[in-house]
This record gives structure tokens, sequence and C-alpha cells, in this order.
């Protein structure tokens, strides 16, 4: 997902992502223990992902407690 797009969604929608993210980061977890090496492209763009959601989010929050002064 590009940070254009995370940047589009309100902050219900990127929590509902981050939700999704850690099921799908759990579940090729598991496959990677398993020994199925396919999800590891997939695990890196989750990660990268969680980051872009995590960075925007707190980006509002600090933009937040500026107007808030």
């Amino acid at each position: 997902m590009r940070a254009d797009k995370v940047r589009q969604l309100d902050d219900n929608e990127l929590r509902n992502q981050l939700r999704e993210i850690a099921e799908t980061t759990f579940r090729l977890r598991f496959q990677l223990t398993m020994g199925q090496t396919e999800g590891l492209k997939k695990l890196r763009a989750l990660r990268k992902d969680k980051a872009r959601i995590l960075t925007v989010l707190r980006e509002r929050e600090l933009a937040a407690a500026v107007k808030g002064n």
C-alpha cells in the first residue's frame, strides 16, 4: 500500500488495516515455520505497510496535539 493511499483513509480504517495485517502476519509466520518460504516477500511487504500506517497515525496524533495548544 502506498503512503498516499494510506493518508486518504480515516483513522478507523487504518486501525482495521492494522488488525488485518496482524492476523495475516501471524498466518505467514506460522507458514514460514512449517517450511513454506513463499510468504517471505509478503511478510516483508506487510511489515512496511504496518510501518506506513503507524507513521500516518502518529503524524495525525501530533498534528491534533499542536492544534490543541
